[in-house]
């Protein structure tokens, strides 16, 4: 493997490993970072949801994150026997890929590892998922366990910010699947090149922290999170 290919490579690790430590820096140093934001929004929920009675609609909330958890987890077995299956194709699946002409691996060994990363990328986010369903699953059982309906303020709070202890880790697992497939994709990018594998890899990180920030999204969750916080 050649130093550009190296290069490449070291950015790809670089950007997987340090995304979440710098956007977790930029939550505390300058706030208005989606997620952040979001973890107060499930705490205002989850101490809401003690006062309700009946909590039909909360179930039906933590029903629909849990099917999405299971639906990516399910699309990402999918992907990874793609993967898996082109990775053990042996010699004639790099023969086949190396006859086209936008592909660009200058060894079977080189095509191996390209295909190897995606298929990491993929394992990961597939982990994640798995974390988040178990979960969701606590979360839902920690519901079920809220005495109906508790009308004390502070133990209101209690049992909120107990359950939103739950939720919050759940759910940033499901966002951290999520993100591997931007990952993923950049890694696939790398059979085009080292230039359009490092391209791929900056624009998932760019794209990712403008979606965190300055999204219309992450700008009307910052001012829900205003609102709650007044």
């Amino acid at each position: 493997m050649d130093g550009l290919n190296v290069a490449a490579f070291g950015v790809f690790v670089l950007a997987w490993l340090f995304y979440e430590p710098v956007l977790t820096l930029v939550a505390k140093k300058r706030g208005g970072v989606l997620n952040t934001d979001m973890t107060v929004i499930r705490n205002a929920w989850m101490t809401n949801m003690t006062g309700r009675d009946p909590r039909l609609m909360d179930g039906q909330l933590l029903g629909h994150a849990l099917n999405s958890a299971s639906f990516f987890a399910s699309s990402n077995l999918l992907l990874i026997a793609a993967a898996a299956g082109a990775l053990f194709g042996g010699e004639n699946t790099f023969r086949s890929v190396s006859a086209l002409e936008v592909i660009r691996t200058s060894s079977r060994m080189l095509f191996e590892l390209q295909l190897a990363l995606v298929l990491i990328a993929l394992a990961r986010g597939l982990l994640d998922f798995i974390w988040a369903i178990r979960q969701i699953n606590y979360c839902i059982a920690a519901v079920g366990a809220v005495p109906d309906p508790l009308e004390d303020q502070e133990q209101r709070k209690a049992y909120g910010q107990a359950i939103a202890r739950l939720l919050n880790p759940a759910l940033s697992s499901f966002n951290a699947g999520v993100r591997g497939y931007y990952f993923a994709l950049a890694a696939a990018a790398w059979l085009f090149g080292p230039w359009a594998f490092m391209a791929a890899t900056v624009g998932a990180i760019g794209l990712l922290f403008w979606r965190q920030r300055h999204s219309p999204a992450a700008a009307a969750i910052r001012d829900l999170r205003e609102m709650l916080e007044r």
